[in-house]
């Protein structure tokens, strides 16, 4: 019923990070996580079931179960899982019996990540609470919803004998526990996904709503029992909006990106330090760019944690990246120039290096200080330290921060391009690609505003940071490589095969530098105009 599956791969016993009890992080690492595809409507009571044959496909509908199932559900007394469309519950009976975390992907996709139940306790797992403690914090979680469910699922079967999907249909009795007890039954049918698509679902979508079912406005069965919606987004900032309202609707974004790639980082889940990085990195930016209408007394501490955040992050993606790009480089090679043991020592070094950044990362997680960074967040959003600025028209102010931040990258170009030394132009390069990032997340922080000019002028720029990032990475590649050498060397292996690399890479940071040369003249020129 559950597609996608992953589980993490990392396995070594005595690597968990400081402060994670050993059982708890070998707990972490063997939880099961699966992306669910589904759709809820609300049923009558009573009525009967349309036949859903011939809709899709379908050439069978089978009774696979009818289950009794009971659920508890888990959150903080103010719910801050609920309002983040975050469910944790303990359920009994059925197929899938024990602890469920499910996490909001976006659409009709969830995450779902599972663990059995050992015996009777009722106190969350500690590797589930770790994956939501940046929503809860030091908030305690506690029961708060009772569902007693009576499910007959049904599996909807091609003619080939295919589970396109399965059907649900419940019959659901909530409790909401503490003081104001009180209790609701209603009726609701779900399908979710097996091995069909989202044309499946829209085609027994439409029919159940021709036959009086009604699509569910609640998030989750708990949000529907406590009676909880989540908040609906703001509106895209206009002409008419301030440049106080388009810098927190970016602001708030990208809070709610870096908290929700937690999990994912935690569980070292394909990509996710990576997006809390640029989440990271575009919140720093940001409150770089847009400090004419912040007060810096108040925003540049949390730069500067965030600056810390990156630093953390940095090193896990950077030994990831790195040894991809090593790996797919001696993947290029002729057979016959790979001498030795070279990808054994690329897989030897630079996973263990990664492995080692990860906990430093995780147990960085845990730490007060990135908790202190997230309530600081929160602050900031809720009371935002507008200077007067803020209050004048966002088109005209944005502009104007966006051209403040081309204005620094001109300059750093300039500056690369008369370094007398091939070292010093090497640095000021990389220096020049920093601040092409901050131009480019300005410029795309702005697009709702300033339409089509800044998404386009931020599409060059990202062109000119990517040459400049190839070159940096060529440079980081060649000093690991150097190093790696050294090492095989040592070992008495060959190394002539990390030689070769090297030389190779040099070739490349030669190429991104004309690449560069190219680039930048129309960017400098008819593409930045508009800012003028």
């Amino acid at each position: 019923m559950l597609r996608a599956v992953y589980q993490p791969g990392r396995t070594s016993p005595g690597s968990c990070p400081q402060g994670v009890a050993e059982a708890s992080y070998d707990a972490l690492m063997s939880t099961r996580s699966a992306l669910e595809v589904e759709r809820k409507y609300e049923f009558v009571s009573g009525s009967a079931l349309p036949d859903l044959i011939g809709v899709a496909g379908i050439a069978e509908m089978r009774l696979l179960d009818v289950e009794e199932l009971d659920a508890t559900y888990y959150d903080t007394a103010d719910l801050r899982l609920t309002l983040a469309g975050i469910t944790l519950r303990r359920r009994t009976g059925g197929r899938d019996a024990g602890w469920h975390l499910k996490l909001p992907v976006g659409g009709d996709t969830r995450e779902e990540i599972s663990r059995p139940a050992h015996g009777n306790g009722t106190t969350v797992p500690a590797e589930l609470r770790a994956l939501v403690r940046a929503r809860v914090r030091e908030a305690k979680l506690k029961p708060v919803v009772r569902l007693r469910t009576r499910r007959e699922v049904r599996q909807l079967v091609d003619g080939a004998g295919r589970v396109l999907a399965e059907f649900a249909d419940d019959r659901v009795t909530a409790a909401v526990l503490g003081d104001a007890a009180s209790a609701e039954v209603w009726r609701e049918l779900e399908i979710e996904l097996v091995d069909g698509d989202e044309a499946v679902l829209d085609a027994v979508g439409r029919l159940l709503q021709e036959t009086g079912a009604v699509p569910t406005g609640w998030s989750s069965k708990l949000a529907h029992a406590l009676g909880v919606r989540l908040p609906p987004a703001p509106p895209p900032p206009t002409r008419a909006h301030t440049a106080g309202d388009a810098v927190l609707r970016h602001l708030r974004e990208q809070v709610t990106e870096l908290v929700s790639r937690d999990p994912g980082v935690r569980r070292d889940a394909p990509d996710a330090v990576h997006k809390m990085r640029v989440a990271t990195r575009r919140l720093r930016s940001a409150l770089q760019t847009f400090r004419p209408v912040l007060d810096r007394v108040a925003t540049d501490p949390v730069r500067a944690e965030l600056t810390y955040l990156a630093a953390v992050l940095g090193g896990a993606r950077d030994a990831e990246v790195l040894r991809d790009r090593l790996r797919a480089a001696v993947g290029a090679l002729p057979v016959e120039l790979v001498l030795g043991p070279v990808l054994a020592r690329i897989d030897t070094e630079l996973i263990g290096r990664h492995r080692e950044a990860h906990d430093r990362v995780v147990a960085e997680l845990d730490g007060a200080r990135y908790l202190a960074l997230l309530d600081s967040l929160d602050r900031l959003l809720d009371d935002p330290p507008w200077r007067a600025r803020a209050q004048r028209p966002a088109r005209k102010e944005l502009r104007h921060m966006v051209r403040r931040t081309w204005v620094k990258l001109e300059a750093a170009a300039a500056a690369a391009e008369a370094a007398p030394t091939a070292e010093q132009r090497t640095h000021l390069l990389h220096e020049a690609r920093k601040t092409a990032k901050q131009v480019r997340y300005a410029a795309e922080a702005s697009v709702e505003v300033l339409g089509q000019d800044a998404r386009a002028f931020a599409k060059r720029v990202e062109a000119v940071q990517e040459a400049l990032g190839e070159h940096q990475d060529s440079v980081v590649a060649r000093a690991r490589l150097r190093e790696l050498g050294v090492v095989a060397h040592l070992a008495g292996e060959n190394g002539f095969t990390f030689g070769l690399l090297y030389g190779l890479e040099a070739g490349r940071a030669d190429r991104t530098e004309e690449a560069f040369d190219e680039l930048w003249p129309a960017l400098a020129g008819k593409h930045s105009r508009w800012l003028r």
